[in-house]
């Protein structure tokens, strides 16, 4: 068994940027979080070879390929970086002391991020829909001053956002 951590101080935000560059590291690291414990570096690539490939089943050779280029290349930097424990002797992987470092920076990573980002697209929509509906000098509508309508909706979105923040 050959697990190793090469590193233990946390990522910079460029190294974090560094990783995610790549399509492959990026989906090893989203892999992982959709998975608890150990995966199989075989599943992995199963994995990114059927979303690379545009054919049902994956050609082997386009699976043999993505298997070489984790094994040789991007296994190593991650756990290199520490985002990672590779077993090269098991053919495994699992997250490493940095992993949550890197993972905080990927989209499809759970959380409620585009629901918030909804949310405040939404108000947004509402509080500009409500100003120019104000022009038209609607009974109920044109009592509300347009200044303060937009203070209310700046002040909803940044709450919003200050309580993600700090959630």
């Amino acid at each position: 068994m050959s697990v190793q951590t090469s590193r233990s101080d946390s990522l910079a935000e460029s190294e974090v940027f560094h990783i995610l560059g790549n399509d492959r590291r990026r989906a090893i690291v989203q892999l992982l979080a959709n998975e608890s414990g150990q995966v199989d570096v075989s599943d992995v690539a199963t994995e990114i070879a059927a979303t690379e490939s545009d054919t049902t089943p994956v050609p082997n050779n386009l699976y043999k390929s993505v298997y070489v280029s984790l094994q040789q290349t991007h296994l190593p930097q991650l756990e290199e970086d520490a985002v990672i424990e590779y077993d090269t002797d098991a053919k495994t992987i699992q997250p490493g002391p940095n992993f949550d470092d890197v993972l905080t920076y990927v989209d499809s990573h759970g959380g409620n991020q585009s629901t918030v980002l909804r949310f405040h697209l939404a108000a947004c929509f509402l509080g500009l829909a409500v100003i120019a509906l104000s022009g038209l000098h609607l009974p109920i509508l044109s009592s509300i001053d347009p200044v303060l309508w937009s203070v209310l909706v700046l002040l909803v979105v940044a709450a919003s956002s200050l309580y993600r923040l700090f959630a």
